[in-house]
């Protein structure tokens, strides 16, 4: 499938050494966004959070200290990079290089919360993330060995066979468990309670995008 079928037209393409990104108007328009709600993260300042708590009528306040704000705040930025990055990238491996940072980083961003079952959370989240490591560059090596490049405007011309499949499948299945969606999303939902709004939409907005940027590589790349 050719590269701009998905997208829309291609618009231009950066050549940055062996690293080529190109863009189109659907990489645009996602590239912009998550660069736009960085920029909001960075200039942001977090909600206190209020809980209940069963067989207590009385109200907890949970708020964001400011070493653990900056700290956050600083891996949120570097998840909204990444994410972007991976929007108009035009090397599988650096895609992969992406989808691994962002599976990191979002656990850093909750991982000076002083609450238990958001870091046991944090704790299995991160055992995933790990262990989807493997298939997600065991793919991208295994698509590399059947194709010998890893650049998706060569693979586009390509003629999918059974290795290819395998590759991709594998591949499929580490960006699953990076991102936390189904059906490892049980591991991600308790980060979630934890307070500081921005940085808790950074890391659901770096999964949807990245799982929708994954889809177009898998058609690119299968059809």
């Amino acid at each position: 499938m050719e590269i701009g079928s998905l997208g829309g037209n291609l618009m231009g393409i950066i050549p940055l050494g062996d690293i080529v990104l190109y863009l189109t108007p659907l990489h645009l328009f996602m590239f912009i966004a998550i660069l736009m709600f960085t920029f909001l993260i960075a200039i942001s300042r977090t909600e206190t959070q209020v809980e209940a708590r069963f067989g207590d009528l009385k109200d907890y306040k949970l708020s964001v200290g400011l070493a653990e704000f900056k700290t956050r705040r600083f891996l949120a930025i570097i998840c909204g990079i990444a994410t972007a990055g991976a929007m108009i990238t035009g090397d599988l491996f650096n895609f992969i290089l992406f989808v691994a940072l962002t599976g990191i980083v979002n656990i850093g961003i909750v991982s000076a919360v002083r609450q238990i079952d958001v870091l046991n959370a944090a704790f299995q989240y991160g055992l995933i993330a790990m262990m989807a490591s493997l298939p997600l560059f065991g793919g991208g090596a295994i698509i590399l060995a059947a194709t010998g490049t890893l650049s998706l405007f060569e693979l586009a011309k390509f003629t999918s066979n059974s290795m290819v499949l395998f590759g991709s499948i594998l591949l499929l299945i580490g960006v699953a468990g990076e991102t936390g969606i189904a059906p490892f999303f049980a591991t991600k939902a308790e980060m979630f309670r934890t307070p500081g709004s921005p940085f808790i939409l950074i890391i659901h907005l770096s999964s949807l995008f990245m799982i929708i940027r994954a889809i177009e590589i898998f058609l690119v790349i299968l059809t």
